[in-house]
């Protein structure tokens, strides 16, 4: 699924989580692509962090449906303001920005997609944390008493014991 999206400076609060709503449904494809003006010039994407209130909110909805921002040079004025986001590793490559297109004052980010993301096989087992039911998992652990499990054992036996709940309730 390819989207674009231009995003209003100022843009009603309302309308924001409208989108952050339709983000949340169109990260469950299988390969999201979503490509826009996101007008969040404060964002400083190397630490992932925010000053204003709103840049802040987009980041956590970033992060909360797994997507990954792939455009790494400033697009306007020495913003990073075009971004492209994907759910799927690999499925964007050879990013580039430079140039403009007419009298735009936004750089042109050029970019390949590949049919179905990369073809690389790997044998690691990854976990879809999508679908995970974080309140069984609070529940699972939350009903462990660990003053009572750890008391009196030693650093590698209340490791190995933590490790032993954490992946059966993963599980």
């Amino acid at each position: 699924m390819t989207l674009w999206w231009v995003w209003p400076p100022d843009q009603e609060e309302e309308v924001d989580e409208a989108f952050y709503r339709q983000l949340q449904v169109a990260s469950q494809s299988q390969a999201l692509f979503l490509m826009g003006d996101f007008n969040h010039p404060d964002i400083t994407w190397e630490d992932h962090t925010a000053r204003q209130v709103q840049s802040r909110r987009f980041l956590q909805s970033i992060d909360d449906n797994f997507l990954m921002q792939v455009v790494e040079e400033p697009t306007r004025k020495g913003a990073l303001l075009d971004l492209a986001l994907t759910n799927k590793e690999g499925l964007v490559e050879d990013v580039k920005v430079g140039g403009r297109l007419g009298c735009s004052d936004h750089e042109i980010v050029e970019f390949r997609i590949l049919h179905g993301g990369s073809r690389a096989i790997s044998r690691i087992k990854t976990l879809d944390f999508r679908r995970a039911d974080f309140a069984l998992f609070r529940k699972l652990l939350g009903g462990i008493p660990w003053a009572r499990a750890l008391k009196g054992r030693r650093v590698q036996e209340c490791w190995s014991l933590c490790k032993h709940h954490f992946l059966y309730a993963q599980e």
